[in-house]
């Protein structure tokens, strides 16, 4: 299945674009327009998401790791805390530029629904986010943890620079 197939899903959603990098930003904004999703909005920092998500509906975020001062994880982190989440329930897709299974279960434990390797291709944006949202994971309360389900699921893998959080355990 091809990125194309994403146009009629993606119409009417807002996704939040979160990096300090404004040259990725434009790349991740202009990807998603390409599948068909015109509600882009952009934040350069953790900070700004955070007061973005207090104000406006968003759909689906989608955010780098490695920013400062405070990173994507800082983000996850704030997000997935229920007593104080303007969005505790929002899917997240994490990208960064480390491919270490380490930092893949980091991000899972953190509560991201899919991680994303950089550089990605359109490919592997686009299953990413059909992955968000084809899966429907539960959401899990514990003492430590509240995010969608950890738990391995049996899918193949069909990108060279994606990773499917829950499998990576």
């Amino acid at each position: 299945m091809s990125y194309e197939t994403l146009d009629n899903s993606l119409h009417g959603l807002r996704v939040l674009v979160v990096d300090d990098n404004a040259a990725l930003r434009g790349l991740l904004r202009v990807s998603l327009q390409a599948f068909g999703c015109m509600n882009v909005v952009e934040a350069p920092s953790v900070d700004t998401a955070l007061d973005i998500l207090k104000s406006d509906t968003i759909n689906l975020l989608i955010t780098d790791w490695k920013m400062k001062p405070r990173d994507g994880i800082d983000l996850v982190r704030a997000i997935r805390t229920p007593a104080t989440s303007p969005a505790p329930y929002l899917p997240i897709i994490m990208l960064t530029g480390y491919s270490d299974s380490a930092r893949a279960s980091h991000a899972r434990d953190a509560g991201v629904n899919e991680f994303l390797i950089k550089p990605f291709t359109a490919e592997a944006l686009a299953n990413c986010i059909r992955n968000v949202f084809s899966e429907n994971r539960e959401f899990i309360t514990t003492e430590n943890f509240f995010g969608p389900d950890r738990r391995s699921t049996q899918r193949p893998s069909n990108t060279d620079h994606h990773t499917n959080i829950a499998a990576s355990r």
